[in-house]
């Protein structure tokens, strides 16, 4: 069963999201939250597995909320998952930078919500591949220089080249293709990759491969 929290100052998209989710055999709503403090509260007394988090709430905003859910090594299997009007809200590249896994629009379609919870928990996309590449786009665009590539030593020369399609948005297996492997092959790979880096998920792995200088602008296919 996978426990989701809702993080979200107006209720009616509460309600909506509850029904939606607890009406799934694998999925149930573990608890609510109207503002980013009680959200921080809720997740440290309830462990959910997934924070759907609005961006915008009184008190304490969902995106310092979720800096400290990710700075909190307690709450490292907890994924967040930004909630937002539009799809490339300027908060969401610094809540990817945070640690949020990803970041879905309130309007989006039910079928996408409950893939993009499920797949967050696996570990096996930064949401649905479409959005993924705008939102990469958009990352590329405006990221810092790369600093030191001096992490990448950690890496074998075949998982470098797996963290750079990674990085350019394919799947597992859009990799698996590319490199003519098998998907579980391509899976391992990625999964080897985040283990060294040290990365919670997906999402931060596109942030390294940026940020180390691995993948750069324009290189998107």
């Amino acid at each position: 069963m996978i426990r989701v929290l809702l993080a979200d100052d107006q209720s009616l998209v509460r309600a909506g999201f509850k029904a939606l989710l607890d009406a799934q055999a694998d999925l149930e709503v573990a608890g609510e939250a109207a503002d980013g403090d009680e959200a921080l509260r809720k997740v440290r007394a309830l462990r959910p597995d997934v924070v759907l988090m609005d961006i915008r709430m009184p008190v304490l905003d969902g995106l310092a909320a979720t800096r400290r859910v990710t700075g909190d090594p307690d709450l490292k299997d907890v994924k967040v998952v930004m909630l937002t009007t539009f799809e490339l809200d300027e908060y969401v590249f610094e809540a990817i930078r945070s640690g949020a896994s990803g970041f879905l629009v309130k309007d989006t379609e039910p079928d996408e919500l409950l893939r993009a919870v499920r797949a967050v928990v696996e570990g096996d996309a930064l949401l649905s591949p479409g959005v993924t590449r705008r939102l990469i786009s958009e990352f590329a665009a405006r990221s810092k220089e790369p600093a030191a590539a001096g992490v990448l030593a950690r890496l074998t020369e075949r998982e470098r080249e797996v963290m750079a399609l990674v990085g350019i948005g394919l799947s597992n297996d859009e990799i698996a293709r590319r490199l003519v492997v098998s998907p579980l092959t391509a899976k391992t790979h990625v999964s080897r990759t985040m283990v060294k880096l040290g990365a919670r998920d997906r999402a931060q792995l596109v942030v390294m491969a940026y940020e180390s200088g691995l993948v750069r602008p324009g290189w998107l296919g």
